[in-house]
């Protein structure tokens, strides 16, 4: 489906028909609007943006990105939610003729080779798919101005593949109450870095626990604290560590996951593996919650799991190496395709998964 703010086409599905009403409503001078968040670190809830913030975002990442009138926009995140709306948001406030599509694994598949968009933003997922299965659509990304990842963490592997791809691709850091990103950080190319780096008049700090506070026009120029430790390089970079809210206590010693999660991700995309996993504190007798692998279908085997252990002992010290690992058959998710953590431990719990040794 074709959109722009002169052409809104009759929808042909109830998904299209969402598109075209908040289009309207965007178009028809609508000051508020309220949208949820994705309930990835708990229950989804209602956020009231304004038509301000919301223009202020889209223009910044068009001025970031050097977008102009007339490039074309692929639309292929959930609309329901903050970065799909913004999408259209910056196709409506930009210029930029949108190709909306229904959410799909693979939204490159069903277009020819020498389709021309000059932007777009996808989840991981996604672009894991697109270089996998359908490695001759790459030209189709290659052509484009910027490419925008987020949702999810991106894994090494995944990375690796990114420098395949002559287009900047970004990494997106935000949420629905910043109008979603606030800062990226490049994935490819000579600057790729491990570093967000915040967008123009975007001030950040931290609080007493090291968590990343944001103030900025998105945001109404009010502070948005949140549960991101990070470590900052100066007033407009950041390496981010993980969520507060995620720490494991483990022995009277707290253990950031995702650090642990990435060197997992490296120890097993050099077997030729790249699962979905996370890392969690499953309650233990002895030390309270022990770091512990939750992954996703694959089995570990022997010396697999003596490669993690070893490199996270190396590389994170002794207190972070998981001391056990857990299959789930299929991660329980958020609406936004997000892994839901809190559901998928309760998954395991509640069936009573045992892990399959080679």
């Amino acid at each position: 489906m074709l959109l722009s703010a002169s052409l809104l086409p009759e929808p042909a599905t109830s998904y299209e028909a969402e598109a075209t009403a908040f289009c309207r409503a965007w178009l028809g001078g609508q000051d508020t609007f309220t949208l949820h968040t994705s309930g990835s670190t708990g229950s989804p809830k209602p956020i009231v943006l304004t038509r301000a913030q919301m223009r202020a975002s889209a223009h910044l990442t068009g001025q970031t990105l050097g977008l102009q009138p007339g490039d074309a926009a692929l639309v292929c995140l959930n609309v329901r939610y903050v970065a799909g709306v913004m999408m259209l948001v910056r196709g409506l406030e930009l210029g930029l003729p949108m190709t909306l599509i229904e959410p799909t694994g693979n939204p490159l598949a069903g277009f020819s080779v020498d389709t021309t968009f000059a932007f777009t933003a996808l989840v991981p997922l996604q672009l894991q798919a697109i270089l996998e299965n359908t490695p001759d659509k790459l030209p189709i990304l290659n052509r484009m101005k910027a490419i925008l990842v987020g949702g999810a963490a991106t894994s090494p592997a995944l990375e690796q593949a990114l420098q395949a791809i002559d287009a900047p691709v970004y990494a997106t850091y935000g949420m629905t109450e910043t109008v979603s990103h606030i800062a990226l950080r490049r994935l490819n190319g000579p600057d790729r870095s491990d570093l967000f780096t915040a967008l123009e008049g975007v001030s950040l700090g931290t609080d007493e626990r090291g968590c990343l506070h944001i103030t900025s026009a998105v945001t109404n120029f009010e502070r948005v604290q949140t549960n991101d430790v990070v470590e900052r390089l100066d007033e407009k970079r950041f390496r981010l560590l993980g969520r507060a809210d995620m720490v494991i206590n483990s022995g009277g010693v707290k253990v950031q996951p995702e650090p642990v999660e990435r060197v997992v991700q490296e120890v097993l995309a050099r077997f030729g593996l790249m699962p979905r996993l996370f890392v969690a504190g499953l309650p233990d007798e002895r030390l309270g919650q022990q770091v512990t692998v939750i992954i996703e279908q694959m089995s570990i085997n022997g010396t697999q799991w003596a490669a993690i252990q070893n490199a996270v002992r190396v590389r994170l010290g002794p207190y972070a190496v998981p001391k056990d690992w857990q299959i789930v058959p299929t991660f329980a998710e958020t609406p936004t395709g997000k892994i839901d953590h809190r559901a998928t431990i309760d998954l395991l719990f509640s069936k009573d998964f045992r892990k399959q040794a080679n």
